[in-house]
């Protein structure tokens, strides 16, 4: 007998009660997520993440006491390390681009729908990148306007050698990964499995050098493979 999959545990940190109580009956009502633990601020997070073990933790970044971004060391440095997502608002770009320099596995905008959010905790949970496609091509504009250096991988080479290393499929994934899509959003787009889509990806950072789908997103960009 097969046995059930463990279900994802969960950790909200955030001040505003009621975005707590609102991302809480979201999660508590979707199979195979629990929501173990809730902070108001980024120290108690860190105090309940090691008390409770989350795989994924949820964290606004802007919170009295210790806002999230100095939360995601910390939160990083517990055994095991909980997948932390910023949920953040339109507008905070460049807060956004912190919290992925210090490890941050993604960002959530606070405004996505239900399915947006059960979505993005089960990409984290398995190490997918949530990249909100709200908000995405803002934060890539600003990394190019910034040039963010290393950002799309050191000493990798000009772009279009990188580009020309890959098969039109994993053209067509980097393309989506420049959009800020899930293995999920890319499968069901290209009607192809979740399997495939994870060799795709691989296939995709192995051939271009880049050590994350951030660092493939800003390729797509520069590569003027993304809208």
């Amino acid at each position: 007998m097969t046995r059930p999959a463990a279900p994802i545990r969960v950790l909200l940190a955030d001040d505003e009660e009621m975005i707590r109580a609102g991302v809480r009956l979201i999660l508590r009502h979707a199979e195979g997520i629990d929501v173990v633990a809730e902070a108001a601020d980024g120290r108690q997070a860190v105090a309940e993440a090691a008390a409770h073990r989350p795989d994924v933790a949820l964290v606004d970044i802007r919170m009295p006491v210790c806002d999230g971004l100095a939360a995601i060391a910390p939160l990083l440095a517990l055994d095991p390390a909980p997948r932390v997502v910023m949920l953040t608002t339109f507008g905070d770009e460049e807060n956004v681009l912190r919290a992925l320099r210090e490890g941050a596995a993604g960002f959530l905008l606070k405004d996505e729908g239900p399915q947006e959010l059960i979505s993005a905790v089960r990409a984290a949970a398995v190490g997918d990148a949530v990249l909100s496609p709200g908000v995405t091509g803002t934060v890539i504009a600003r990394m190019l306007r910034g040039g963010e250096r290393n950002a799309a991988g050191a000493g990798a080479g000009p772009e279009d050698e990188r580009i020309a290393r890959l098969t039109g499929r994993e053209r067509e994934v980097l393309s989506m990964l420049g959009e800020g899509l899930s293995n999920q959003d890319i499968a069901v787009r290209l009607g192809i499995g979740i399997g495939t889509v994870k060799t795709h990806v691989g296939a995709v950072l192995d051939k271009t050098g880049t050590a994350s789908r951030v660092q493939a997103a800003l390729l797509a960009h520069r590569a003027g493979l993304a809208g």
